[in-house]
């Protein structure tokens, strides 16, 4: 099934099923939100479903009707699983490798997701302005402890993300060791949350194995395929679920969609493609973004919609 959120009815929406056609919704009688859904998930398929059946004859919506599946949620941790990502940013900055065997992740702020149409206002061209292409899991209740073999039973949805980041920021941050706060403003989010059965055989492995294609100002930057994770969704849901248990509705992220043939199928985020050119020719030339710019996010088949944006600058700025 594919679930959204319409921006009426407060600040954590109305939760609709959505057609086939991504162009009709209806209301889930009995459950006003996604996270209440999430709640009571087993409680609530009756309901979803047949807000499933009647969707196909819903009321049309537009775009801009809609917010992010989670406009709020209680959790989102944010996974780095993509080893090329990690390689080229190493060689092109000459860093020492990470030594661990366990996942990388970063708890980030999760009080607001952005609409997948909505502008992206930030403070400044000069803090480098960057998208980050990723897949996420949104989670049931997972107890602490969960084993990852035991994990993929408590994914319910599964969603695209933009993971906006300040390049210019992030490295002083991460020296202080207390982690990202201004380098990471809110995330973005496409319409549409999907149950992992609605991908087919694309969700093998606890991986989406389907390309995300990113474009800017109209031009193709990348599509690389989220299928080269190093750690699949439930392997990331046990390193987070090890010391405290995980309340519905958290989201858990991938981290930078990133293939070994960079070459071929691109990037999803303009840092990666920077460390690309300091590693080939000494120096970056793809600039960072400017205000005004338009970034679009979408896979293969369209399951989760588009993330449709463009960067403008925060109107509270001095």
């Amino acid at each position: 099934m594919r679930l959204a959120t319409l921006k009426r009815g407060g600040r954590d929406g109305t939760l609709v099923a959505v057609s086939a056609d991504g162009l009709r919704v209806a209301k889930v009688p009995g459950w006003p939100t996604l996270q209440a859904a999430l709640d009571e998930w087993d409680l609530a398929q009756p309901a979803l479903q047949e807000a499933m059946v009647t969707c196909e004859q819903g009321e049309i919506i537009e775009p801009s009707d809609v917010a992010a599946p989670l406009p709020r949620a209680w959790q989102w941790l944010d996974g780095s699983a993509f080893p090329t990502h990690g390689e080229l940013m190493q060689r092109a900055f000459n860093l020492p490798p990470i030594e661990t065997d366990k996942p990388l992740m970063y708890q980030g702020m999760s009080h607001r997701f952005i609409a997948a149409t909505d502008d992206v206002p930030l403070p400044s061209e000069a803090d480098g302005i960057d998208f980050e292409g990723e897949f996420g899991v949104v989670t049931g209740d997972v107890p602490m402890g969960c084993m990852a073999d035991e994990a993929l039973q408590h994914i319910r949805l599964i969603v695209l993300i933009n993971d906006w980041s300040l390049r210019a920021i992030a490295p002083a941050e991460m020296k202080t060791g207390f982690g990202w706060v201004q380098a990471k403003p809110a995330c973005s989010m496409a319409p549409f949350a999907v149950t992992p059965d609605e991908l087919g055989e694309g969700w093998q492995d606890g991986r989406v194995c389907l390309p995300l294609t990113v474009e800017v100002n109209g031009q193709r930057f990348g599509n690389p395929n989220g299928e080269a994770m190093a750690y699949g969704f439930h392997q990331l849901i046990a390193h987070a679920a090890r010391s405290r248990s995980l309340p519905a509705g958290t989201i858990i992220g991938s981290g930078t969609v990133s293939n070994p043939n960079h070459a071929s199928v691109g990037s999803t985020c303009i840092s990666e493609r920077r460390a690309i050119e300091m590693i080939e020719h000494g120096a970056p030339r793809t600039p960072f973004l400017r205000f005004l710019d338009r970034v679009r996010m979408t896979v293969e088949g369209g399951p989760f919609g588009m993330i449709n944006q463009v960067v403008t600058p925060n109107r509270n700025a001095a």
